[in-house]
């Protein structure tokens, strides 16, 4: 996986300690200056102690604060990042269209870093094995989750969703220990999707989350946890941002599901074609 240290700094957030806090807020307001100064300085100008600020590095994966910096040094002077610039009121309107691509290509590079094997293995394994999935996620997360119903429908699994969080619960209180649900929340804090993934796993339910914080309950409560990464800007919530991640992930498992149980999926594709022939007949 990419060293990518603002990316990881934002996703991490949430979980850190005040202290820790301190040191993210100092490297996201001034990359460049990490990159010119020794641990001694930083340490000096957040009045912190030198080994606080070793073991931030280290609680991001770095081996020390040179890792980081390099790993920092790499992700200011991307072009990418030169590129992705805030929207002003004074750009024309593809000037905006393009900041809006750069953003979403962004948010795709971010998340792809995120990507682990293991997890995205050990979910389309889970997937593969179910009796039933259940695609779970309120507010924006719902349309992800019915755009993942009315994709994993082609896989010749039993899928479902809803829109309506109700209807959420009382479906995920009707899954068994050989169902799997997948629950969608970019924040990951959300307290009708944190109910419904309850529900499920009380139910004995194997989960999947889909989130943008790694110490989020969700990403915490799941058996695993995907991750998206984006970037807010202000006329673009981070949570708005995050969908093209969300929606790359489902992709990227539906792919997956397609290839693995092939045989299963082209019968299911083969029965939607002739029952939509029929109606246009």
């Amino acid at each position: 996986m990419s060293q990518n240290c603002m990316v990881k700094i934002r996703s991490y957030y949430s979980g850190f300690s005040d202290k820790e806090k301190k040191i993210a807020d100092y490297i996201l307001e001034k990359p460049e200056r990490i990159i010119h100064s020794t641990i001694n300085e930083v340490a000096d100008d957040l009045k912190v102690a030198d080994a606080t600020v070793f073991r931030f590095c280290k609680r991001l994966g770095f081996k020390g604060y040179q890792a980081m910096k390099i790993a920092l040094a790499a992700e200011v002077m991307s072009p990418i990042q030169q590129i992705h610039e805030e929207i002003s009121e004074q750009d024309d309107e593809k000037t905006i269209a393009e900041k809006i691509f750069h953003s979403n290509i962004r948010t795709l590079e971010n998340t792809l870093q995120f990507l682990d094997k293991e997890s995205i293995t050990s979910a389309v394994n889970l997937l593969k094995d179910a009796d039933r999935v259940e695609f779970y996620g309120t507010g924006g997360s719902a349309v992800i989750a019915m755009d993942a119903y009315h994709k994993f429908i082609r896989t010749g699994i039993k899928a479902f969703s809803f829109l309506d969080s109700h209807f959420q619960l009382m479906s995920a209180s009707q899954l068994t220990p050989k169902d799997v649900a997948v629950v969608i929340s970019h924040s990951g804090t959300n307290k009708d999707t944190i109910r419904i993934l309850k529900t499920a796993k009380d139910n004995g339910a194997k989960t999947i989350g889909i989130t943008g914080f790694a110490k989020s309950p969700i990403s915490q409560n799941v058996h695993i946890a995907l991750y998206t990464s984006s970037e807010e800007t202000e006329y673009r919530s981070e949570a708005l941002a995050s969908r093209i991640g969300q929606l790359s992930l489902i992709d990227a498992l539906y792919v997956n599901l397609m290839i693995a149980n092939k045989e299963k999926a082209n019968q299911a594709l083969d029965k939607i074609r002739d029952t939509i022939s029929d109606t246009r007949m």
